[in-house]
């Protein structure tokens, strides 16, 4: 059984569609990453799943249970984090964790417990002690992750966790969801590709209001991205780089070709014949060569490949 089904969802806001028959299945203990550009519906999709929002139309199981028919049952087993995370600012971690835990039933020393437990899982036990409202971003919000962790979820909801922190703050939460993998089913909204590349077996993609694809990563990557081959020329070498993407670009077998500087960018239709004829049509340019490589497509290109398609169709 999945720990995420929806079957044609479905919301409107006036006139705005905001999902448009969205069907997916969430496999149970994987790290999902559900990807669009901003206002594709990633946050009301989630709010439905979560209880806090009602679907238009469509129907939508957590961990096999309809959200519409018992709503209680599906926060009971879930754990969701925000986009805008917000907290007492006079409490300390332990104070709003053990909060947290009254909530869900558990009994002062259970609570106590579960919050040690996870101040030591998202590294603030150290400053269990201090005021929220002196806390940093980054700091905040693995708290906030922690929050959603207190009940055990079957299945945790996190909306664009990483999209506000800095390099380093990004870096600790990705590190601290990828810990997770196993222990419950993640869901994780984003819009940063470099995110969901990094810690999610499996995606689903969404355009306005509507699921592009789903399936595993390496799954995507291999169905849907294209070749690209990099030439990179020797400092100088503009002019003759220039020349060779004019020569290149109506080539047959050739898709794309973006020039930056002295990087030459080659999107492939046809690998072999690349394979064949790239390396001989740079020889007889004369180009100084510092790289020539086939560099191994990205879940950006996928994304990007598939959400112009689907526009395009649209």
């Amino acid at each position: 059984m999945e720990a995420i089904r929806t079957e044609g969802l479905t919301k409107f806001f006036g006139d705005v569609v905001a999902l448009d028959g969205l069907s997916l299945a969430v496999p149970r203990g994987t790290i999902f990453g559900f990807l669009g550009p901003n206002g594709a519906g990633k946050t009301t999709t989630i709010r439905i799943l979560t209880g806090l929002a009602r679907a238009t139309g469509g129907r939508a199981w957590v961990t096999g249970t309809e959200v519409k028919r018992d709503s209680r049952r599906v926060a009971a087993r879930i754990g969701y984090l925000p986009e805008d995370v917000a907290f007492y600012g006079w409490t300390t971690p332990r104070e709003f964790l053990d909060y947290v835990g009254s909530l869900f039933g558990l009994s002062a020393a259970e609570a106590g417990q579960r919050s040690a437990e996870l101040l030591g899982l998202v590294g603030l036990t150290d400053v269990a002690g201090r005021r929220v409202g002196g806390f940093s971003r980054g700091m905040r919000q693995r708290l906030g992750i922690a929050q959603a962790l207190v009940n055990r979820p079957e299945v945790l909801f996190l909306d664009e966790p990483a999209s506000a922190l800095d390099p380093a703050g990004r870096k600790e939460v990705l590190d601290m969801i990828g810990q997770l993998r196993g222990q419950c089913t993640v869901f994780m909204s984003t819009h940063i590709l470099a995110d969901v590349e990094r810690v999610c077996d499996t995606v689903g993609i969404i355009a306005e209001g509507r699921l592009v694809t789903e399936a595993p990563q390496e799954e995507l990557i291999a169905r849907y991205a294209a070749p690209v081959f990099e030439i990179e020329g020797d400092s100088g070498t503009e002019k003759a780089m220039q020349r060779l993407e004019r020569e290149l670009r109506p080539i047959e077998w050739v898709s794309g070709v973006a020039l930056e500087g002295t990087t030459l960018r080659v999107t492939v239709r046809d690998a072999e014949a690349a394979k064949r004829l790239l390396i001989a049509a740079i020889a007889r340019s004369g180009l100084p060569l510092r790289r020539y490589e086939m560099v191994r497509p990205s879940l950006e290109d996928v994304f990007l490949r598939l959400v112009n398609r689907d526009r395009g169709g649209a």
